[in-house]
């Protein structure tokens, strides 16, 4: 059965950081492209992050030079270090394993309010 647990969302002030790490179990992790996705209320689903079996990364242009992902394949972890934090950051993130059509987890609640 393939889990993929999020965790480290919470609430922060603007200009704040957080690290969201997602556990993946059930998938042969260091063979799998991995993604960071999120979704604000009332919008679209956006994808922010990704980063492939060869650790190439890649992002969305609204969080270059401020979100940076990673991954431990012998923790099967990735993780997404959000630093300067806006309030238009504030959405449900959420990490996939293979893409879209892939693995999802839950999401992680994340609110950049003063």
């Amino acid at each position: 059965q393939v889990q993929l647990v999020e965790s480290g969302g919470g609430l922060v002030q603007p200009g704040g950081s957080l690290r969201l790490s997602c556990a993946a179990s059930g998938i042969s992790f260091s063979t799998h492209n991995m993604a960071w996705y999120r979704q604000a209320p009332g919008k679209q689903r956006e994808l922010v992050a990704t980063i492939t079996h060869e650790t190439t990364t890649n992002y969305s242009d609204s969080v270059k030079g401020r979100f940076t992902i990673s991954r431990d394949n012998a923790k099967s972890t990735v993780y997404l270090q959000m630093n300067s934090l806006k309030p238009e950051d504030t959405a449900v993130y959420y990490c996939t394993a293979g893409g879209r059509l892939g693995y999802w987890g839950q999401g992680t609640q994340v609110t950049v309010s003063s």
